[in-house]
């Protein structure tokens, strides 16, 4: 009998893929290319479609960071700088994102016929409720600019049990007063559209300077193809209800809340107004210096410093690393006495472009920090 010999055959493309390692491993690479460019999304609400985008995927026990962008821009010209830097990618890799576009301020939105009643501020708000309920998420991080910040201002409002936690930069809560109103009229007799939305988006140093940065915007909102449902969504703005915010009272944000505005920006009385009605107890002021109207735009790295400690005081990334603001400046920190004693006291983060960091600390204490 012949002798039997024993041999081995190798199946040079394996019949189960999920075999192959190499094969799982470039269709992993695809699926995390697809998640990097974002998956945009349409929703039909009580008052409209609204497209939004979303990064990443979500994380047990982790909220959505849920964005919403100024007038005069979209999710990706208005927080794109931010997102895109460097030191926020430790911040943005254990969250999923939700970027949303108002109506008709999406690129390539098509121009709304005439006699289109857009949305009311208040009824944006209530367009978000459908975004969460189709992703399936349950709560979110809100960090909204100027129409944004009021926007997502009104749904925390509306929905206090879904809210975690608010960045708000250049939230003016106020409606417009009679002569706020008559002056924005008379303005209109003499300014384009594009140069009164210029106007809310940066100080009169920075559109005097005219920047690359303001060349940049100017050029983009002057001829944007949009440009009429930008009026639209600037008009809402205008007519805008006052949010009433009232400290100690039943309407009152009830999240932690971060409020930024820089130094001589446009809407800097408007903060400073909104941050006296807020609970001192779960409210942070930062006023960034050498950062015009944009804070997000002109000082990512900045802001990313302070949204990192504002997650870690919410008990997200508490072993996070110190960023590189951190590890190039010296930290200044004073604590100042209340003026009332018996009352609970804000903190305020102030910075400067000079030296320092941003530090954390516990609620109800005053910081002032220089950097």
């Amino acid at each position: 009998m012949a002798e039997l010999r024993e041999v081995q055959i190798t199946e040079e493309k394996p019949l189960l893929p999920g075999q192959a390692p190499e094969v799982a491993k470039e269709a992993e690479l695809a699926a995390r290319i697809l998640l990097d460019q974002g998956q945009t999304h349409s929703v039909e609400t009580p008052y409209g479609s609204v497209t939004f985008t979303v990064y990443g995927t979500p994380k047990p026990k982790r909220p959505a960071i849920l964005t919403y962008h100024d007038v005069g821009l979209n999710y990706k010209s208005c927080f794109q700088p931010l997102f895109q830097f460097a030191d926020m990618q430790e911040i943005i890799q254990n969250f999923v994102r939700v970027h949303v576009d108002a109506p008709g301020m999406e690129e390539g939105a098509p121009v709304f016929p005439l006699g289109y009643q857009y949305p009311s501020l208040d009824q944006l708000a209530d367009m978000i409720p459908c975004i969460l309920q189709y992703l399936n998420f349950s709560t979110i991080i809100g960090i909204g600019v100027g129409a944004g910040a009021y926007v997502l201002s009104r749904y925390a409002l509306n929905h206090p049990d879904t809210v975690e936690g608010l960045v708000l930069i250049n939230i003016d809560p106020n409606a417009k007063g009679w002569m706020d109103w008559a002056a924005h009229k008379l303005t209109g007799l003499t300014s384009s559209i594009s140069e009164m939305i210029l106007g809310h988006l940066f100080s009169q140093e920075e559109l005097s300077g005219n920047s690359e940065l303001i060349q940049k915007y100017r050029n983009i909102i002057a001829h944007a193809p949009n440009l009429d449902n930008i009026e639209l969504y600037w008009n809402s703005y205008n007519n805008r209800r006052d949010l009433n915010f009232v400290r100690g009272g039943d309407n009152t944000l009830k999240c932690p809340v971060m409020l930024v505005v820089g130094d001589q920006a446009p809407h800097e009385d408007a903060v400073v107004e909104c941050n006296s009605k807020l609970d001192p107890t779960q409210t942070s002021f930062l006023k960034m210096a050498d950062s015009g109207g944009q804070p997000q735009l002109t000082q990512p790295g900045k802001l990313t410093e302070a949204f990192k400690y504002f997650l870690q005081g919410m008990g997200y990334m508490a072993s996070s690393c110190m960023t590189r603001l951190s590890r190039s400046r010296t930290a200044s920190l004073t604590s100042a006495a209340s003026i009332d004693g018996n009352r609970s006291r804000s903190r305020t983060l102030s910075q400067s472009s000079e030296s320092g960091t941003l530090s954390s600390g516990p609620p109800g204490h005053t910081m002032e920090v220089s950097c």
